[in-house]
């Protein structure tokens, strides 16, 4: 019997503050998102509204979110303002392709 691979997905959605009055935060989610692609071990997917992570370990899930602020802070951000969901799924296999195509199959 082989053992599933364990993965963590999660969905965070990072929002720096700014008083600049520029409401864009595409230039800041850009660095965001260059900055935890870098992680190895975790898949990114940029979405419209966050960006979708999928790991084997949750350090990695963590990390993301600690260098999202970091990155942020680094360039002067002084709020930042982060959603977060993890799913953890230890009793199979939970990857963010699996889970859309468990979705496609109902359609």
């Amino acid at each position: 019997m082989s053992e599933k691979q364990q993965f963590f997905t999660a969905e965070i959605s990072i929002i720096p503050i700014t008083t600049s009055g520029d409401t864009s935060m595409s230039k800041e989610i850009a660095l965001v998102y260059n900055a935890i692609n870098q992680i190895q071990g975790l898949k990114t997917v940029l979405t419209a509204m966050g960006t979708q992570i999928e790991s084997n370990e949750l350090d990695n899930i963590l990390k993301a979110i600690k260098i999202s602020h970091t990155t942020l802070r680094n360039i002067g951000i002084e709020r930042i303002i982060s959603s977060i969901r993890i799913d953890e799924r230890p009793d199979k296999s939970n990857t963010l392709d699996g889970k859309i195509s468990s979705v496609k199959l109902k359609i």
